[in-house]
C-alpha cells in the first residue's frame, strides 16, 4: 500500500524537504503532497479572476482559489503533518488540522515545545508530536511498515 501524506504549515524553511529525502533513503511507500509553497504565486492565485484595488478581496479570492487544491488534497491524504514554524503565525496550517481533524484524518503535529500551550488543541487532536522532521520519518517508518 503507498501512503499520501499532506504537508501542511509554513513555507519558509526546508521541512518538507527532510521528510521527503527521509523517507526516500528508506524507501518508504509514500506519495506526498502539498498546498502551493511558493508564497508569491499562493498570493496572487485569485489575481486570474480580475484585479482587486482591496487587499481582502484578493486574499478572499485568492484563498478559494488555493482552497480548491488544499482541500481535494487533504481529503485524498492518508496522513498529514501539519508544520508551525517561529517565524510566522500559520493560521492555515491551524485550519488544515481542524479539517483533517473533523474529517477524521489523521495528522502529526510539527513543532517547537515553545508554542506548545497555544497549539495545545491542535495537538490534542494529532496523532503525534514531533519536533523534528527525523521524527516524522520514523513515525511514517513504523507507520508504512508492512511486515
Amino acid at each position: 500500500m503507498e501512503y499520501i501524506v499532506y504537508l501542511s504549515g509554513e513555507i519558509h524553511t526546508d521541512w518538507r524537504e527532510k521528510i521527503k529525502q527521509g523517507a526516500q533513503a528508506l524507501s518508504l511507500p509514500i506519495i506526498f503532497t502539498s498546498a502551493v509553497t511558493n508564497h508569491e504565486a499562493s498570493d496572487a492565485a485569485g489575481d486570474v479572476l480580475g484585479a482587486e484595488t482591496n487587499s481582502f478581496w484578493r486574499d478572499h479570492k485568492s484563498s478559494k482559489v488555493n482552497a480548491i487544491r488544499t482541500k481535494t488534497l487533504l481529503e485524498q491524504c492518508d496522513v498529514a503533518v501539519v508544520r508551525f514554524g517561529d517565524k510566522y503565525k500559520q493560521w492555515n496550517a491551524a485550519f488544515d488540522a481542524g479539517f483533517c481533524a473533523a474529517l477524521g484524518t489523521p495528522y502529526i503535529t510539527l513543532h517547537d515545545d515553545d508554542i506548545i500551550h497555544p497549539l495545545k488543541e491542535v495537538d490534542g487532536a494529532a496523532m503525534a508530536w514531533a519536533q523534528t522532521p527525523e521524527q516524522v520519518v520514523e513515525v511514517l517508518k513504523y507507520v508504512t511498515n508492512i511486515s
